[in-house]
């Protein structure tokens, strides 16, 4: 067994450097680009966490359907059910209208959907929750996180990015860490991204995902705000569209890929 953990650890440093720096995209060591699959003890385990059904597949879409194309195993964890986003309708009919969006959603990206119970637009943050939740991402045992960036104007948003910001604390920073943004601009805010993917292969795939959520307007939505993001961060990162994240590391850490970062851009 000890002669795998080397080789995994590397192997986990490669995958999650192939989401490319500010430098270069390099997605070939998801694998996916070679048409490969990868073995079973180099499978990783991917969670990305979102306050509503639909923030993760708006927010990184592309990035979770490449990663599962590669052959690695998804998981989508939705702290909500999106109870409250119809006021005309009760809370047990958004939110039984909104899993099943969620569910086709997450069918279309090749993910599995897990719902944390909070209640939507009524969020809490507290030692109670932080629990809970680190609990429930000791289950899926991830090696890498994608949460939300929590410098947003929603409530929910900034939950779902200090739950799992607490989780990594907690569980001694042993699984990677990167935030998405979602309606930059009008929700997240002073969000500059470290990484790029370039999603152009699975761009109708993610849209399809995204479309899956009826009840949320898809369209204008993503005509309005995902559709130019996508095309604002690939003019950034030199493609056609591209997804953008910020990995969080310690102090000393993050300083350090900055000056690396500002020497590759001269």
């Amino acid at each position: 067994m000890k002669d795998h953990v080397a080789p995994r650890r590397e192997f986990i440093k490669r995958s999650v450097a192939g989401l490319g720096g500010i430098a270069s995209i390099s997605t070939d060591k998801f694998g996916a680009d070679q048409g490969t699959s990868v073995s079973t003890d180099n499978k990783l385990k991917i969670v990305c966490v979102g306050a509503h059904p639909g923030d993760p597949e708006f927010g990184c879409g592309g990035t979770m359907a490449k990663y599962a194309d590669a052959g690695h195993s998804v998981t989508f964890i939705y702290i909500t059910r999106g109870e409250a986003s119809d006021p005309d309708k009760t809370h047990s009919e958004m939110a039984s209208a909104r899993t099943r969006e969620a569910e086709a959603a997450c069918s279309i990206l090749k993910a599995k959907a897990i719902f944390a119970g909070q209640i939507d637009g009524a969020t809490v943050l507290d030692k109670n929750k932080n629990d809970q939740f680190q609990q429930l991402l000791k289950s899926e045992n991830p090696d890498v996180i994608f949460t939300q960036w929590p410098v947003d104007a929603h409530a929910d948003h900034q939950v779902s990015g200090l739950l799992a910001l607490t989780a990594w604390v907690n569980a001694g920073r042993k699984f990677h860490l990167y935030f998405y943004e979602v309606n930059t601009g009008s929700e997240t805010m002073s969000f500059t991204p470290t990484d790029y993917v370039d999603i152009s292969a699975v761009r109708e795939r993610k849209k399809q995902a995204m479309f899956a959520h009826k009840t949320q307007d898809p369209i204008n939505t993503y005509n309005k705000f995902f559709e130019p993001l996508e095309v604002f961060r690939g003019l950034q990162a030199g493609v056609t569209a591209a997804e953008g994240f910020i990995y969080f590391k310690p102090n000393q850490a993050t300083e350090i890929v900055g000056l690396q970062n500002a020497k590759s851009e001269k």
